[in-house]
């Protein structure tokens, strides 16, 4: 029930909606209907405009969205190394590698698929992406639980730069053999003609220094001593010679010879056969 007063006091229409419990719809002298007030005095506000509902108004900023956390905003670390890489730094990558039994090859100075899958391991082990590359993350992991190379980790297959030729090689056809860097030279008359990596004999069995010159060849040798194959075998000092190794082949520097220089690759050693003559001269130094 609606009721209108017309003219009335104030009191007398707060008394009537208290007894008929009906909503007063209050109308001025000209008939024309007021809102309702709340108790506080204030205009009653419409339901859609009830906090949590409705649009914001207008000139207010609209939230932010909150960030998803499964989504992460880290860029990820920059790679360093990657397969196809090459040189030095890739060597003391697998000679750490090698040293926290990652891999088992090498090093060849080379990122190939052996170090890729060696990396992926190492970062599976430890929580990293799998990516098979050496990130800055990695770097660091790797350092922190390997020490530094030493030479002959970097090259303990081999690969190993020469060294400068003794002078005593500068003449003549010589096999310039050089402890320090562990290689062979082929030189005619001052002139390199081919390099190749060889082993020398342990401690106790040393091979002999000095200038000799080759005193016999036999290409299919079997040592009396020892009863081991000596391929190409051109000897120079007694019973030490330079000859192919499977041995070195297979093992690299991890063994030693019982005096002679093993050559670890038998395609150039089998060259190398082929031109040498009895009589050339062998320099043996460090």
């Amino acid at each position: 029930m609606r009721t209108t007063v017309r003219g009335g006091s104030l009191a007398a229409l707060l008394a009537l909606v208290a007894v008929s419990g009906c909503r007063a719809q209050v109308v001025d002298a000209h008939g024309t209907p007021t809102p309702a007030r709340t108790t506080a005095g204030s205009t009653r506000a419409p339901d859609d405009a009830k906090e949590g509902t409705g649009s914001p108004a207008p000139g207010s900023a609209s939230p932010e969205p909150e960030p998803d956390p499964a989504v992460s905003t880290t860029p990820p670390p920059r790679v360093l190394w990657s397969r196809g890489d090459r040189g030095r730094d890739v060597r003391e990558i697998q000679a750490r590698l090698r040293q926290a039994a990652w891999l088992f090859e090498g090093p060849t100075g080379t990122y190939d698929i052996a170090t890729a899958a060696a990396v992926r391991g190492f970062q599976g082990k430890r929580g990293l992406a799998r990516t098979g590359e050496v990130d800055a993350v990695t770097w660091r992991r790797l350092l922190s639980m390997t020490r530094e190379p030493t030479r002959w980790e970097l090259y303990a297959f081999g690969g190993q730069p020469a060294t400068r030729p003794d002078p005593r090689c500068m003449t003549g056809r010589v096999m310039c053999v050089s402890k320090t860097s562990r290689t062979l030279r082929w030189m005619v008359d001052g002139r390199t003609v081919s390099v190749m990596e060889v082993r020398f004999g342990s401690q106790y069995t040393p091979t002999r220094e000095g200038v000799f010159s080759v005193a016999f060849k036999s290409r299919h040798h079997v040592s009396t001593i020892y009863h081991t194959s000596m391929p190409y075998a051109m000897f120079f000092s007694g019973g030490q010679a330079v000859h192919y190794s499977a041995d070195f082949a297979a093992r690299g520097y991890a063994g030693a010879s019982h005096g002679c220089v093993n050559v670890r690759d038998e395609a150039k050693v089998a060259a190398l056969f082929a031109q040498v003559r009895t009589g050339d001269k062998v320099v043996v130094s460090w």
